[in-house]
């Protein structure tokens, strides 16, 4: 057996049994120079950074193409740097799960320190202070998921935290927002030196979103009295700081047991998977598909990294923008969340199941290549259809990927309007298309509506998954009786604006979902009949 430490990375034969591939560089070395002229800082220590971002610079860094690594922070569960990172001297087994049932194995060295963003540990946040106070600092990136840039409430009120935060000044912020504008706040004071943030989470204007949150906290000072003008006016510098656009896609999701057990198996120990009390599933071990996509606006002001030498694709901002739409809007996202809620109620706990179900997969192919294609965005740099043939059958497909159809229908009410909606408005604007002719993406929505009554196919209550409008939702549907018609009932769902971005009944669908939702609500094993009825070879 062998432990996944710094000190047995020298038992080079061990791992090349195991069919392990080890880091090319010397992590001493590159942990010497990233402590002297750090240039990468991440803020987000989680799966998608370890399985991702991370091997993405293990590759320049396998071929001497830079010199430094990277510094992983968590500014939220500092668990995840005590747990995971520290006792595996900041190593990840990454784990590549091949469609065909063959796992790549790798040892990602990339991360050379780790810090727990806790004011109440002063060594580590001078750590950070001196890092951002370094002229050397080329980019600082994030993956701390959308929520992690919301300032507001729904109500449109600042969280508690960030109110205090705003109150107290750039001395100790909670919010990590806070803790980025305090920590640009000691750059400014000290050289006034130019650096990049890059957000690389998955969600749209994703640059944007990180720019607002560290420019309002720091208006909200300035109105204060706590800072000077000229901090702000940094901040809005382009030329010193910028907010690229990216658009990440790569599923890396919670530790596999099934990985967990065949490392084990093979002879690597101490494997477990951990559950910090803040609810974050890692391991030390990264579980990832093989695809990955990483398109970042190529707008840096300090230099950065060959990222593109690895597999990155950097170009212009309206280009990010056409790849993010086309993956949201028809190529990807759209699909599903037609698995996810349709599995939900047929009994489905695993996606790559669903694509065996050929209904549901006959479904999700309509959606995507019938509907979406005739009104995809084609960025140029990556073909849609080639896209969607990786999506369904590879990514979705892959047994090895433990997605769950409960997990992906999470904040569905939140995404419809993106992911349906906006295909349903550009038949809207196309004068040679006609949105009543569409009927995958309609019974996408119906099955949606059938969903939030929170009973499956065989008549039996499922917990519907979390979603900040479901009291509402459920609220609006509370008189819809299972086995009983009751599509006219829809109405205040389907017409809201806020949902959709527009009136469904305005252009023809509202009426068409409801007979969609009749027939799915008749009785037991009714949503079943109608698509094998539809979508059934």
């Amino acid at each position: 057996m062998i432990k996944l430490s710094k000190q047995n990375l020298q038992n080079i034969s061990t791992w090349n049994k195991l069919e392990v591939e080890l880091p090319k560089f010397d992590i001493d070395t590159i942990k010497a120079n990233t402590a002297k002229t750090p240039e990468w800082i991440h803020f987000g220590a989680g799966n998608i950074f370890r399985g991702f971002i991370a091997n993405a610079h293990q590759k320049l860094l396998d071929r001497e193409l830079c010199n430094t690594g990277i510094i992983a922070v968590d500014s939220f569960d500092f668990e995840v740097i005590e747990k995971v990172y520290n006792p595996f001297d900041n190593l990840s087994l990454l784990v590549l799960m091949n469609t065909n049932g063959k796992f790549e194995k790798k040892i990602i060295g990339s991360v050379v320190e780790s810090i727990a963003a806790d004011y109440s540990l002063g060594e580590e946040m001078q750590r950070l202070s001196n890092i951002f106070e370094n002229e050397s600092l080329q980019m600082v990136s994030f993956t701390i998921t959308e929520k992690g840039y919301s300032l507001k409430n729904s109500v449109g009120e600042y969280l508690g935290v960030v109110l205090s935060d705003i109150q107290k000044g750039p001395s100790a912020p909670l919010h990590t927002m806070g803790m980025i504008a305090s920590l640009l706040y000691k750059r400014y004071s000290k050289n006034q030196a130019p650096v990049t943030l890059v957000s690389m989470d998955n969600c749209s204007n994703n640059g944007d979103k990180l720019k607002n949150g560290v420019v309002t906290i720091a208006e909200e000072w300035l109105k204060n009295g706590l800072i000077e003008k000229g901090f702000v006016d940094y901040l809005l510098d382009e030329s010193k700081i910028a907010y690229p656009l990216s658009m990440i896609d790569k599923i890396t999701p919670r530790p596999s047991n099934v990985v967990k057990e065949y490392l084990e198996e093979i002879g690597v120990e101490h494997m477990d998977v951990i559950i910090t009390s803040k609810n974050s599933y890692m391991a030390p071990f990264v579980n990832a598909e093989i695809s990955e996509y990483l398109v970042i606006e190529d707008k840096f002001t300090n230099g950065r990294p060959k990222l593109e030498e690895a597999g990155v694709i950097f170009t212009s901002r309206d280009t990010v923008n056409e790849v993010e739409t086309m993956k949201v809007t028809t190529c990807l996202n759209p699909l599903h969340t037609a698995l996810a809620v349709s599995g939900c109620l047929l009994g489905h706990t695993l996606i790559a199941d669903e694509m065996k179900d050929i209904p549901l997969a006959n479904l999700v192919k309509t959606i995507g290549y019938k509907e979406g294609l005739k009104v995809v965005v084609n960025p140029g740099i990556i073909d849609p259809k080639t896209f969607i043939d990786e999506v369904v059958n590879e990514r979705f497909a892959n047994p090895f990927i433990p997605d769950t159809p409960q997990r992906i229908a999470t904040d569905t009410s939140q995404k419809v309007g993106i992911r349906f909606g906006e295909t349903i408005k550009s038949y809207v604007k196309d004068k040679n298309l006609d949105p009543k002719d569409l009927n995958a993406i309609p019974m996408a929505i119906a099955l949606w509506c059938r969903y939030l009554l929170g009973v499956d196919d065989e008549g039996n209550k499922f917990q519907i998954s979390p979603d900040p409008m479901l009291d509402t939702l459920c609220n609006e549907l509370k008189d819809v009786k299972f086995g009983e018609l009751g599509g006219s009932l829809l109405k205040p769902i389907l017409s809201n604006i806020n949902i959709f971005g527009i009136d469904l009944y305005e252009i023809g669908l509202g009426s068409k979902i409801e007979l969609m939702f009749n027939k799915l609500n008749a009785g037991i094993g009714t949503i079943r009949n109608t698509l094998n009825e539809l979508y059934g070879e």
